[in-house]
This record gives structure tokens, sequence and C-alpha cells, in this order.
């Protein structure tokens, strides 16, 4: 019989894996649907706030368990999601090669940042401001070199040349960093939350726990299908 210490083991195990399915589908759901929509009704910054959400999903994790790890599974979870162009649309990996760039290196940014805050993340609101910052400008500056490389749009493109990268970090870095200096501390404090609340519903009831994190992931995939569908991206 397990000992009631690997039971536990086991069920913070299970709840982080369907943490990283959650909001990795929901990151996803983030820069496919509602970057459509943000494209459809005109909304600057667009990079900026996608940003934000994305980082501001990572602090949910943080917040819940702590953890630097599940933040690069949530990453490969969106990239994912975004990556069903190619056998819905029939279209190459390279056509989302550069967002899902940037996915990642958003996750691996502030991963390193939290891991260089350690404790600090936890108990500094301060720290919680400073980190998503820094994560998003050393995120932005990377992507600025590797997406030249990777899938160059004209766009980035136009900031290829003397003093590009630091162009690009103000036409982009900055809304990068504002935006996720809000939403992570907002993410992190919710995820703080649902910290005791979700082992205490998965306990009282399983059925319901289970039905609602596969529905919700059912739902994102089924609404991130349909907008590649319509919209062609």
């Amino acid at each position: 019989m397990q000992s009631d210490n690997a039971v536990a083991r086991d069920d913070s195990r299970t709840d982080t894996l369907i943490m990283v399915l959650v909001l990795g589908t929901a990151w996803g759901f983030s820069e496919v649907v509602f970057s459509e929509a943000i494209r459809e009704w005109g909304v600057p910054y667009r990079a900026g706030i996608l940003t934000g959400i994305g980082l501001g999903i990572m602090g949910i994790a943080l917040g819940f368990n702590k953890k630097v790890l599940p933040l690069i599974g949530i990453a490969l979870v969106a990239m994912g999601a975004k990556q069903l162009v190619v056998p819905v649309l029939q279209c190459s990996v390279l056509c989302k090669a550069n967002s899902c760039a940037a996915v990642f290196l958003q996750s691996a940014a502030l991963g390193g940042a939290a891991a260089l805050a350690g404790r600090y993340l936890h108990g500094s609101r301060p720290a919680r401001l400073v980190a998503p910052l820094a994560a998003a400008l050393a995120a932005a500056g990377a992507f600025h070199f590797i997406g030249m490389r990777v899938s160059p749009c004209p766009y980035l493109l136009s900031f290829n040349h003397p003093g590009g990268l630091l162009s690009f970090l103000g036409a982009e870095g900055l809304s990068w960093a504002a935006f996720s200096a809000i939403l992570f501390p907002v993410g992190y404090q919710l995820g703080e939350k649902l910290r005791d609340k979700i082992p205490a519903l998965r306990k009282a009831r399983p059925a319901a726990y289970y039905l609602a994190a596969a529905g919700c992931i059912a739902g994102c995939y089924a609404a991130i299908v349909t907008v590649i569908i319509k919209s062609g991206v």
C-alpha cells in the first residue's frame, strides 16, 4: 500500500500535469483566437497584449506551485496549439515558426528571471514586477536576433540595421514589458488563490475536477481550429 506521502506526491504531479495542459491550451487560445480578434478590432500593441497574457498565464503557474520547470511545458503546449495550422491548413511549420519562437523565448526568459529571483519572487511584490518586466525585455531582444534568422517578415526586417535592436525594443519590447508587468502579478495572485482550492476540489469532487479540465481543453481547441479554418492563419 502506498504511504500517505507517496499518494500526496502522485496527486501533486497530477495537479501539475493538468495545470500545464490547461494553461498551455489557454495560452494557445489567446495566441490564436484572441490574437485574431485583436487584429480584426484594430487594437494597438497586439504583440504586447499577447505577451502580457502569456506571462500572466505563466504567473498563475508560478503562484500555484512555485516551480519554474512547468513553464516550459506550458509553452510547448501553447506552441503545439499554434502549430495546428499545419494539419488543418496543410501549410509549413515555418508559417508559425517566429510566433512559436516568441512563446518559447518568453517562457525561457521568465523561467530564468524566476530562478534568479528565487524566494524573493514569492515573497516580494516588487520582485513580481521586476521579474516579468526583465523577462519580457530579454525575450524581445532575443527574438530580434532569432526571428531575423528563422522566418523574417517585412516588419521584422525593417529593424535589420545598425541600432535595430534598440529600435525594436522601443517599438515592441517596451509594450511587451509593460503589459507583462501588469498581468503577471495578477496571474500570480490568482495562482496563489487556486493553490489550496484546486486540490480540495479534486478530493471533494473528482469527477467535476477532471471534467472541468477536459472541457476547458476541448473548448479551447475547438475554438482554435474554428478560427484557423475561418481566418486561414
